[in-house]
C-alpha cells in the first residue's frame, strides 16, 4: 500500500514536535479501538467465519492489522514479533516479506483464538505507544508518514471486517443479526423525482491536491484531465427505480447488457442485487440489521458494475467517469452517513445545501460522501507519471491495476475519515458484496 506525505516545515528540519506526537498517538489509540468495538458484537465463532475466497475471517483482519505494524514499523527497528508463525498466517500479499497462508485458507485457521489475536493486538499496541513516544526527533517524519499509512489501512479493514460478516451471515438459515440498526426508518414513500446537475468540463485537475495531507499513491500525480460538458443526477438511484428497470425485465434483456455482464446473468443467475430478492412487489433485503423490506425511496445497493451500466443504459443515461465525479465531489465538503452514525445501511436522500457542487443555480448534489459506494466506469489503471513507493509497502496498489473498476464516495460502512475526493476504491465488475450503489450521469450541453 503505497503513500506519499510531506510534513509541515517544522517536522520536515527534524524539530520534536509534541503535538503532532501527542495528535497522532492518540489517532493510533482511536483507530485501533475503532477496530475491536467493531468485533466487539461478534461470537469467537463469529470471528472464524470464511465464507467465500474473497473475504476473510473477522479474526484474521484483527490480526493481519496488528501484524502491519509488526512488519514496516517495529520488526525494521529490531524488534522481536510476538511469535514468530504470525507473519506467514498474517501475511496478505506482500511477496517480499515471505510465504504466507493462502487466502482461501484463512477460515482453517483455528489458532490463534479470537481471545490470542486480542492478546496480540494489546501487546503490539503496546510496543507502538513506545515507539510513538519515544522515537528520535530524526525518524519522526518518516515515522509519522508510516503510521498514517497503516492507520488508513487499518481502516479499511474495518470496512471489510463489516461487508465480510455481512457475507458470511447471508449465508446461516437463521440471519444473524450484527446490530439492530440505528437509523430512522425509511419514510416509505417514492422519492423526489431526479434531476440533473451541469457541470460545464473543460481543462480540470484530478488527483490528490494537498501536499500536507495523506493520500494512497494511486491519487497521484495531480494530472489535467480534458472532460466535456456533462450532467450528474442530484442523487442515487433508489429501490424503487430499480423496481421499474426489473419489472420491465431489465435483468432478461440483453441489449442493456454488456457482453461480459450478459454472461454473468445467465451463468450466476442473477435477478436481483445482492442480499435481496423480489416478493411481488416487495424488495427483501438482507444488512447488518437483519431481514427487513426496503423503501422505495431509499438507496439500492450491492449492485454490480455490470448491472450499475445496464440500469443507467435503461434510463437512457450512463455511470461517471471518475474525473466527473471527482470534479463534482471536490466542491462538496466531505459529510455523509458513514459508519460512525451507526446507521449501517443507506438512507434516502436529504435536501442538499443549494449551493453544494452545482455549477449554476438549480439542483444540487446529494449522498456524493457516504450512504453507497459509487460505480464509475474509469478502469482501475494508473494516473499519467504514476511510481509506486519502493520496497514491500510498494506492492498494494499498483499490482492490481488490471480487471477493476473504480468506485468512489465510500459507504454507510466507511468510516468517515478515511473519505475524500481523490479517494480510489475498486473491485471486479462482478462485485455485489461490497455496499455499492449508482449515480446516473450524462452527456450536458455545448455552450
Amino acid at each position: 500500500m503505497g503513500i506519499s506525505y510531506t510534513g509541515d516545515t517544522e517536522e520536515r528540519l527534524g524539530s520534536r514536535s509534541v503535538s503532532s506526537r501527542s495528535r497522532l498517538l492518540q489517532r493510533f489509540r482511536t483507530v485501533r479501538a475503532a477496530t475491536e468495538a467493531l468485533a466487539s458484537r461478534l461470537s469467537a465463532e463469529d470471528q472464524g467465519l470464511q465464507s467465500m475466497p474473497s473475504c476473510s475471517p473477522a479474526k484474521w483482519h484483527r490480526a493481519h492489522t496488528t501484524w502491519f505494524w509488526e512488519a514496516f514499523a517495529l520488526g525494521p527497528r529490531g524488534v522481536e514479533p510476538v511469535s514468530p508463525h504470525y507473519a506467514r498466517l498474517f501475511n496478505s500479499y506482500y511477496e517480499a516479506l515471505g510465504p504466507r497462508h493462502e487466502r482461501p485458507k484463512r477460515g482453517l485457521l483455528s489458532r490463534p483464538s479470537a481471545v490470542e489475536v486480542g492478546e496480540y493486538r494489546r501487546a503490539v499496541d503496546e510496543r507502538m505507544q513506545r515507539l510513538l513516544t519515544e522515537a528520535p526527533d530524526a525518524e519522526w517524519p518518516a515515522l509519522r508518514a508510516l503510521v498514517e499509512l497503516g492507520l488508513a489501512h487499518e481502516e479499511q479493514h474495518q470496512e471489510l471486517l463489516l461487508t465480510d460478516v455481512l457475507h458470511a451471515f447471508s449465508q446461516n438459515p437463521m440471519l444473524p443479526v450484527y446490530a439492530e440498526s440505528l437509523a430512522p426508518p425509511a419514510r416509505g414513500g417514492s422519492a423526489a423525482p431526479l434531476s440533473w446537475v451541469p457541470f460545464a468540463g473543460g481543462l480540470v485537475e484530478m488527483g490528490a491536491e494537498h501536499a500536507e495531507s495523506f493520500r494512497f499513491d494511486n491519487e497521484e500525480p495531480r494530472h489535467r484531465v480534458y472532460l466535456r460538458p456533462f450532467e450528474l443526477a442530484d442523487r442515487l438511484l433508489t429501490v424503487g427505480e430499480w423496481k421499474q428497470f426489473a419489472d420491465a425485465g431489465g435483468y432478461r434483456e440483453p441489449s442493456l447488457w454488456l457482453s461480459d455482464g450478459w454472461d454473468w446473468v445467465k451463468r450466476a443467475g442473477i435477478e436481483a442485487p445482492g442480499y435481496a430478492r423480489l416478493e411481488g412487489s416487495r424488495l427483501i433485503v438482507f444488512g447488518l440489521g437483519g431481514e427487513r423490506e426496503a423503501a422505495d425511496d431509499e438507496p439500492i445497493c450491492h449492485v454490480s458494475l455490470y448491472e450499475a451500466d445496464a440500469i443507467a443504459r435503461f434510463f437512457s443515461a450512463r455511470l461517471p467517469t471518475e474525473a466527473e465525479w471527482e470534479l463534482a465531489a471536490a466542491a462538496v465538503p466531505v459529510a455523509g452517513n458513514f459508519v460512525e452514525s451507526g446507521a449501517l445501511r443507506a438512507l434516502p436522500a436529504s435536501p442538499a445545501p443549494a449551493e453544494a457542487g452545482a455549477a449554476s443555480a438549480g439542483p444540487a448534489l446529494a449522498q456524493i460522501y457516504g450512504d453507497a459506494w459509487e460505480w464509475t466506469q474509469s478502469p482501475y489503471v494508473a494516473y499519467p507519471g504514476y511510481q509506486p513507493a519502493a520496497g514491500a509497502i510498494g506492492e498494494y496498489n499498483g499490482k492490481f491495476m488490471a480487471n477493476q473498476i473504480v468506485l468512489r464516495g465510500g459507504s454507510c460502512l466507511t468510516p468517515g475519515a478515511h473519505v475524500r475526493a481523490s479517494y480510489r476504491n475498486f473491485w471486479p465488475a462482478e462485485t455485489q458484496f461490497q455496499l455499492s450503489g449508482i449515480r446516473l450521469a450524462r452527456d450536458g450541453r455545448h455552450s
